[in-house]
């Protein structure tokens, strides 16, 4: 592979900018341009200072870092140099570096290489992500768990329980009349399966919950007009993000914004009020409201509590089978609730409930649960979706066996699991896969 670079800082004027380098004869590279000491005689894992000269031109003052294979995080040959953070002097040397030889690094291409190489295995890689864009204390807690190997240990586990079964199998297929091999019945493989789908669901379990660490909670306000949405969104968000007014329909459009609540956060969104309208516009607005509705993951139903009607009423049965909180605004006018029916009184002209509403989402969110357990548990969408693929095979073999049907056809969904279950931790994934993961990564990671 041809040694590549990226700056590794982000961009803007800082104190100081890191240009990362790799590849085989990354040092003879950079030593071309540097003046200082001979890199090339360098031992790994020096610093050394100097300066950065191409065509005769001095760029810039830097101290450059050296770090030979295998030990360095790609497992190549690699230089980082440290200059001013200035945006022009740091492209400047980028430039001197890319005319010396260097290609421009993709994103994500260096942690790529170090799963290429073998230096981390895909959860891993996918942990290095997971570590940068964490915005609270569990998501970090969780991704630092990815990179030692946490994830692929759970995995393995589970890999090497279904191995086991697998094994049996075959020595009862390849050599039945070995007289101490154990007879794989359906009623002797049925056991081992059922102890490891209760394990495969426990993690699934949890790591629904851990999803919304990462991903955070789609949330919906919904509510006819006038009800008092965008006053709850500003009330939640403490800032005017959206226009309140009395005037019935002064939402068209979607507005959204992000509350943090510990390690939770909500990706809300302000959506029309839902009703009967004629006006084009408003219809616009309201068929967004009926769109965002039903791909939110919570709802914060809104109703007046001093104007209950027949469109709240359509309203509650629309969100029936959704995970919702119905907050009755407008306490200040009416302090008795109109419906008989879990709910949260506020008055969001008067900025009362709020932490009502807020204790009521974490308690949906279930993720006290997690707060204080020591778990290992799947973080994203991929890895979730090939352990629900893994366990639905197993849940077929169940099935098989309960059926009585011979169990070297049943080893087919049991084979399958195994595979599945590799492609988790980067066996037998597609080209394809490993680029597409990659390719989500910030530049010069």
């Amino acid at each position: 592979m041809k040694p590549i670079c990226a700056i590794a800082t982000p961009y803007g004027c800082g104190a100081i900018s890191v240009i990362r380098t790799s590849g085989a004869g990354s040092i003879q590279l950079v030593n071309k341009i540097f003046k200082g000491y001979d890199l090339e005689k360098a031992s790994s894992h020096t610093i050394h200072y100097g300066h950065i000269v191409f065509d005769g031109e001095e760029i810039d003052e830097v101290m450059v870092s050296v770090f030979l294979p295998p030990r360095t995080f790609t497992m190549e040959e690699s230089v980082e140099i440290s200059c001013h953070g200035g945006v022009f002097v740091t492209n400047k040397v980028l430039e001197a570096l890319l005319k010396s030889g260097f290609e421009l690094a993709e994103p994500g291409e260096f942690t790529k290489r170090a799963f290429l190489n073998g230096r981390i295995d895909l959860t891993q890689a996918e942990a290095v992500m997971d570590v940068i864009s964490s915005n609270n204390t569990m998501m970090l807690r969780h991704s630092n768990k990815g990179l030692r190997k946490d994830i692929t240990k759970l995995v393995e586990s589970l890999r090497e329980q279904i191995l086991d079964v697998i094994a049996k199998i075959e020595v009862n297929i390849d050599y039945p009349e070995y007289d101490d091999a154990v007879v794989m019945t359906n009623e002797i493989v049925l056991p081992s399966l059922k102890d490891i789908i209760k394990k495969m669901k426990d993690i699934l379990d949890n790591s629904s919950i851990a999803k919304v660490i990462s991903d955070g909670i789609d949330t919906a306000i919904i509510g006819r007009p006038n009800v008092g949405k965008s006053t709850l969104l500003n009330m939640l968000l403490d800032e005017n993000k959206a226009i309140v007014s009395d005037v019935a329909g002064t939402t068209r459009d979607i507005v959204e914004g992000k509350l943090s609540l510990g390690n939770i956060t909500l990706n809300l969104i302000d959506t029309a009020g839902i009703h009967e309208s004629d006006d084009f516009l408003e219809k616009i607005g309201i068929n967004k409201a009926h769109e965002v509705l039903s791909k939110a993951e919570l709802v914060l139903l809104v109703i007046d509590n001093s104007n209950y009607s027949d469109s709240d009423k359509a309203l509650l049965d629309l969100t029936k089978d959704k995970k919702r909180i119905i907050i009755l605004n407008k306490s200040d006018i009416n302090s008795k609730p109109v419906i008989d029916l879990p709910s949260v009184m506020i008055s969001a002209k008067n900025n009362d409930g709020i932490i009502e509403i807020k204790n009521e989402i974490i308690k949906l969110s279930k993720i006290e649960s997690l707060e204080n357990k020591d778990l290992s548990y799947l973080t994203n969408a991929r890895q979730i979706s090939k352990m629900t693929e893994a366990y639905n095979h197993l849940l077929s073999a169940i099935s098989s066996c309960e059926e009585g049907i011979p169990v070297d056809m049943t080893e087919l969904d049991i084979k399958r699991s195994w595979e599945i279950l590799g492609e988790i931790i980067g066996e037998a994934e597609g080209d394809e896969l490993i680029n597409e993961l990659f390719s989500k990564f910030c530049l010069g990671k």
